[in-house]
Order: structure tokens, then C-alpha cells, then sequence
């Protein structure tokens, strides 16, 4: 599990691999990594949109985003958390995931990013 806190956000991840499978003729790797979020400001805030960089074993990089996050614009306050589950799909049994999320802070109506820091993808088999 990787953790980070930003402005009172702590944000903590873990990853699972779900399996492998020929998909147009390439072997894809796909993973899923479930994410909380924790609200342990003083603030109600809501999180409006996520920016994420999703790099593979050769660095090549996909760039996602999107509001909110699997269809939720969760608002969070002092003490909530929110939970949720996605996934992607990597050409290598190796890689990384990275981004932010675009919050707004009700008490201020301020926005500000909350950074998700980074985390490893990797499949079991792969690792020596």
C-alpha cells in the first residue's frame, strides 16, 4: 500500500494483478488497484475530476482524464472516506500509475489538486 496526505486529503492505494490475455494479437496485463480516499481536514470537500499518467515497462505513458471517479463525484466531510475500485490494461507484466485528483474545498470554495502518488503495477510471475 502507498500512501500521501495533501492539504488534509490522505489518499492510500493498493494494487492487485488480475490476470493475463491476448487481445488483438498483443499479450495485455491487467491490473486493479482500489483507492481511498480520507477527508481528515476541518472542510467538506468534493472531488470533482481525476488526472491520472499510467506509464508500462518501456515508459510509453496513457494520460486519463475525467470527472470525478468511476462515475461519483463523492463529497467528503471531516472524518469521511470514499473507496473505490478500477483497473487498467498494460502491453508489460510491469509498470506505474500517477496523477491527481481536481477538488473543491466548500468552507473556502477554493480548488485545489490532491496528489495520488505513485504506485507500482507488477505481476507476481515477473518478479524475481
Amino acid at each position: 500500500m502507498v500512501q500521501q496526505i495533501t492539504r488534509g486529503i490522505k489518499i492510500s492505494v493498493v494494487t492487485t494483478f488480475e490476470g493475463s490475455f491476448y487481445k488483438n494479437y498483443k499479450m495485455q496485463y491487467a491490473f486493479g488497484y482500489t483507492v481511498t480516499i480520507e477527508n481528515q481536514s476541518k472542510d467538506s470537500v468534493q472531488l470533482n475530476a481525476r488526472h491520472w499518467e499510467i506509464l508500462d515497462a518501456l515508459n510509453n505513458v496513457e494520460i486519463v482524464s475525467g470527472e470525478g471517479v468511476i462515475g461519483k463525484k463523492p463529497v467528503l466531510k471531516p472524518g469521511e472516506s470514499h473507496t473505490y475500485t478500477s483497473g487498467c490494461l498494460l502491453t508489460s507484466p510491469f509498470g506505474a500509475m500517477q496523477g491527481h485528483y481536481s477538488m473543491v474545498n466548500f468552507t473556502t470554495t477554493k480548488k485545489f489538486k490532491v496528489t495520488i502518488p505513485t504506485f507500482k503495477l507488477s505481476a507476481p510471475f515477473a518478479i524475481n
